[in-house]
């Protein structure tokens, strides 16, 4: 009777493991098999905040994102602040003076508040638009099937934006990007089945990333704002991972100067996603259609 009773526990223990598995393997985000590394695939391109220097479309801004995803296929890096009464919006600086019609900082301000100003583009132009509260943009993303990264502002905790994700049921569009190992940990802890941006600019990154407990799967690499070894990229393409390059700035620039057949160049060299301000112009080298 003893050993019929450590069976039965055993039996239920396992039941109970494999129920726990197979519920931890439905929590995982479609983006993880979406975005593990496959050779020969068509280029990703990142728009960095929302779409930069655009006439007439703010950077994070709703208005923007459905702008330029009208005329080409690309996953939308976007920032998330928080304002004084804990709404969370999309703002990249700690002040709203830079972007739209108001001054000082977004945690001065209700949401309420902010909505008497107007976004403004990188001109100094005015628009209609208004600042975009963060949970009408993952609404947008989800009934569009558009990915997200999502830059989470300091005043902000990843529990926060993750708990917003869930709410929405934006888990499929959503990445998290952290930018060292403490941040990377924090996110994993808080959503286990998202994805992550990571930063891996050079193998000692690689290294800390790898002797943590995010599993790989869950991985895209950000390998920084300027090229790094082609070793590199093809260890992490050999452990599964997808490289990220940041063509913001610099890169952008001397694509602009030299010939957008850069883009294809740096793709090349084991460039899965490129992060740029120029979206329209990236896309048409790399030949990104919608």
């Amino acid at each position: 009777m003893k050993y019929i009773v450590v069976i039965c526990i055993l039996l239920a223990s396992f039941s109970c493991k494999e129920k726990t598995d197979k519920s931890s393997e439905s929590n995982k985000s479609v983006l993880i098999s979406k975005f593990a590394y496959q050779a020969k695939t068509t280029p990703v391109i990142s728009v960095h905040r929302g779409g930069k220097s655009i006439k007439n479309y703010p950077e994070n801004c709703l208005e923007t994102l459905k702008y330029i995803n009208d005329s080409i296929t690309a996953i939308y890096e976007i920032d998330v602040a928080k304002t004084k009464d804990n709404v969370l919006v999309l703002m990249h600086d700690n002040s709203i003076s830079r972007t739209s019609t108001g001054e000082g900082n977004i945690t001065n301000y209700t949401y309420e508040e902010l909505l008497k100003y107007n976004l403004e583009d990188d001109f100094g132009n005015e628009t209609t638009f208004k600042i975009p509260l963060f949970k009408d943009v993952l609404a947008w993303a989800k009934a569009n099937n558009v990915v997200l990264t999502i830059d989470i502002k300091k005043s902000v905790s990843v529990e926060q934006v993750v708990a917003l994700v869930k709410e929405v049921g934006a888990d499929d569009v959503s990445v998290i990007i952290t930018y060292n190992m403490k941040q990377a940990n924090a996110a994993y802890k808080a959503a286990p089945g998202l994805m992550l941006s990571v930063s891996a600019r050079n193998e000692e990154e690689l290294d800390w990333l790898l002797h943590s407990e995010i599993p790989t799967e869950n991985m895209m690499a950000f390998t920084g704002t300027r090229l790094s070894p082609t070793a590199l990229y093809q260890k992490l393409h050999d452990l599964g991972i997808t490289c990220t390059l940041g063509t913001l700035g610099n890169l952008d620039k001397q694509a602009q100067a030299k010939g957008d057949e850069l883009y294809q160049k740096w793709v090349n060299l084991g460039i899965d996603v490129i992060a740029t301000d120029r979206p329209f112009a990236a896309a048409a080298s790399l030949n990104v259609k919608k």
